[in-house]
């Protein structure tokens, strides 16, 4: 199957799998680094029958691949898991030889957050996964759940009754995990921007619209705040248009 073709935008010149990776690549993977990886209408819808893969283009799949192979952990919320069906965090071969040639683990982390830990010790993603997983979780999480969960992955506590979120990236960080990539939903989204948290946003615009009724990237009540964003690139492939932003601190 053919991939499609990515270019920076105006230029027109077909960019490889490494020089996309290339242009997402952090600097210094020592310092801790959140990236955020949504896809939404030209409306400003986030799903589509109520899921963002059915937002998803050919162009969007392609970036969302290469993007995990910069990371040190995939990041998601549980709902999202649950909703988008996904499996084990299992790269392709090329994409781990990728990893390996540039001397990181064949595969990124796998975490979970759950503050409630409605999650299945028996399925694939903790039975079949390369690496263990982790599950990000809090104190007053039911206890039962807890002791079966940890015998399939590693269980963080990153607060009370609500995840924090600059205490779960810490903890991510004590174990070298600096490099975050969430690919949802829209509530973490929401509690990393109520925190300042959110380093980079690689938003695809998809050409489609969706109408009303369909929820925002970013969920829950409206809080008010504003965090500027800078623009640091923007690919196109046919009428998809996929947009990096990177957090303006100055």
């Amino acid at each position: 199957m053919t991939e499609p073709g990515v270019s920076l935008l105006g230029t027109g010149a077909s960019l490889s799998d490494d020089e996309i990776t290339d242009l997402y690549a952090v600097d210094d993977r020592t310092v801790g680094w959140l990236r955020v990886n949504f896809v939404s209408s030209v409306d400003g819808a986030g799903t589509h029958d109520g899921l963002s893969g059915g937002l998803g283009t050919p162009a969007d799949k392609r970036v969302f691949d290469l993007l995990r192979r910069l990371c040190d952990v995939v990041l998601v919320g549980a709902g999202t898991v649950r909703a988008e069906g996904y499996g084990p965090m299992r790269l392709d071969d090329a994409a781990v030889r990728w990893r390996q040639a540039h001397g990181l683990p064949a595969h990124p982390v796998f975490a979970i957050v759950s503050a409630r830990l409605n999650l299945d010790p028996f399925h694939p993603l903790f039975a079949d996964a390369p690496v263990r997983p982790i599950v990000v979780t809090v104190g007053s999480a039911p206890e039962e759940r807890r002791k079966a969960l940890a015998g399939v992955a590693d269980v963080l506590i990153a607060g009370d009754d609500h995840v924090d979120p600059g205490r779960m990236r810490s903890l991510l960080a004590d174990r070298g995990l600096a490099q975050v990539h969430s690919e949802g939903g829209p509530h973490l989204f929401a509690d990393f921007l109520r925190a300042d948290a959110v380093d980079e946003v690689c938003l695809t615009i998809s050409p489609v619209l969706e109408g009303p009724g369909a929820g925002r990237i970013v969920g829950g009540q409206p809080t008010g705040i504003q965090r500027p964003m800078a623009l640091a690139h923007v690919l196109s492939s046919e009428a998809t248009l996929l947009l990096r932003y990177v957090r303006d601190r100055s």
